[in-house]
């Protein structure tokens, strides 16, 4: 189950004035900054800011838009006309957040993987690669297609175990098409209802603001957190408890 928005962080933060000068480091003129693998924001001396480094699959049918997602949520220009990704692409993303309880300020690096669905039948290692040490999966579909609505579970099914430590979440693409939509507001209540998984919309052209990309954002860096948060619980918990066993062999 995912984290309840605004649980964790200040869910809109980037609308308040102290943000600005956290935000400014990820633009540039008003349009966001491209950054490569081995580039981060520059910080300076004052702003003391962890940065938490974290792997994103972006999963999803051929033409469903995961090539364009990855481009829309680091704040680039979308492909002009659509193409099959012919291996793996990564796109690097930073975002600021802030943390409710104490107010500490984070900058969450985004690491985008995406794999052309050709690729991943053809070569056997692209998959488990994607897969390798991932933080979360982004499992979109088409409201234009009916077909990858109805792939959703497979998917999920396919890519992840009940066991594994990642967060889950969908998108809907192509949103703004409303006309020609082949998945209705019933089905993806039905499916939220089915699986326990938050359901994000997007579609249109790429604006300057980042309220469009907040949402998505912020879900990521909240659920990320948490999990995190509860991993670094539990392994304190096994430490005292295996430390309490050690003590009670001591006395006896």
């Amino acid at each position: 189950m995912s984290v309840p928005p605004g649980s964790i962080i200040v869910s809109d933060w980037h609308r308040c004035p102290d943000s600005k000068e956290f935000f400014s480091r990820i633009l540039h003129k008003k349009r966001r900054r491209k950054f490569g693998l081995l580039e981060a924001p520059m910080m300076p001396p004052h702003m003391n800011v962890d940065i938490v480094r974290y792997k994103v699959f972006i999963s999803g049918k051929t033409g469903v838009g995961k090539t364009a997602l990855a481009a829309r949520l680091a704040g680039l220009d979308l492909p002009k006309m659509h193409y099959e990704t012919t291996g793996i692409e990564t796109t690097v993303v930073f975002w600021p957040v802030r943390l409710k309880e104490s107010g500490r300020v984070l900058f969450f690096r985004f690491e985008l993987w995406d794999c052309g669905e050709s690729a991943i039948r053809r070569f056997d290692h692209m998959l488990p690669s994607c897969k390798e040490q991932v933080d979360a999966i982004l499992f979109l579909f088409s409201f234009t297609d009916r077909g990858s609505f109805d792939d959703l579970s497979n998917q999920i099914s396919r890519i992840t175990e009940a066991s594994d430590r990642v967060v889950k979440l969908v998108v809907g693409t192509k949103f703004d098409l409303f006309m020609h939509t082949d998945v209705t507001e019933s089905d993806v209540t039905h499916f939220q209802e089915v699986w326990g998984l938050p359901v994000f919309r997007v579609g249109g052209d790429v604006s300057a603001g980042l309220g469009e990309v907040a949402p998505i954002l912020n879900a990521l860096a909240e659920n990320l957190w948490h999990q995190d948060c509860v991993a670094a619980s539990s392994v304190s918990i096994s430490t005292q408890a295996a430390l309490r066993e050690t003590d009670s062999e001591i006395i006896v």
